[in-house]
């Protein structure tokens, strides 16, 4: 069924495992909620710059292990044996990354970037649809732990000395790594864009339900055109 209204919004459980082929991300839909077992890696501006900017390889053999990107810092310690653990993650907002997108798909192989707020319509359209790729957004603040609690292991850590804990690539080895919602489909259409079409239809409804200003004497309306931000 096409998606073209919230109400048509149906939020299946998906498990995907990495790497994901093209056929499974043909599927997925907006809302869709997507847990991912495998292994994904952490790359956020550090290692957008290394590769992107200055043209430098990722890790030999990561392509083979995933193409799954997730933007985020990992909090990771040390164990008394000199492994790491990574016990929680912070995504990070993704729209600082757009104008990278392009190019950084065309040397990762990425085809899902895990992150937090998502991208616009004309982003998807334009950077990830080419590539056939599909964004996956974060569920509200605080579920860091809960994402962590899913690493089984840390498989890898690159560039750790020159960009620091957070800046590093890190490998993770998951199990059902998630709630994930399915932002950006194969097709470049946007969850966020289509709630936010809704609502602005309806703005006009809510502003003519509302009750005299209280403080229009200090400038308060309840008229959309006049307000100022």
């Amino acid at each position: 069924m096409a998606i073209e209204r919230l109400d048509d919004v149906r939020m299946d459980t998906v498990h995907l495992t990495t790497p994901v082929p093209a056929r499974d991300l043909r599927r997925l839909k907006l809302g869709d909620v997507v847990y991912i077992s495998g292994v994904l890696y952490t790359a956020r501006e550090g290692v957008y710059r290394r590769v992107v900017d200055k043209g430098l390889p990722l890790p030999p053999g990561l392509a083979d292990l995933s193409n799954v990107n997730f933007h985020c810092s990992p909090a990771a310690s040390v164990r008394p044996d000199g492994s790491y653990a990574v016990e929680a993650v912070t995504a990070t907002a993704s729209f600082r990354f757009g104008r990278s997108m392009a190019a950084w798909f065309e040397r990762s192989g990425a085809k899902v970037i895990v992150g937090k707020a998502g991208l616009t319509e004309r982003a998807y359209r334009e950077w990830f649809v080419p590539h056939g790729a599909v964004y996956l957004t974060t569920v509200g603040y605080g579920l860091g732990a809960t994402y962590g609690r899913s690493i089984r292991r840390v498989l890898g850590v690159h560039w750790l000395a020159e960009l620091g804990i957070a800046q590093a690539l890190w490998v993770l080895e998951v199990d059902r790594i998630g709630p994930f919602l399915v932002e950006g489909d194969a097709d470049g259409r946007s969850l966020f864009a289509l709630a936010n079409r809704e609502i602005n239809a309806r703005l006009a409804e809510v502003y003519k339900s509302l009750p005299p200003p209280a403080l229009g004497r200090f400038g308060e309306v309840i008229v959309r055109t006049d307000e100022v931000v």
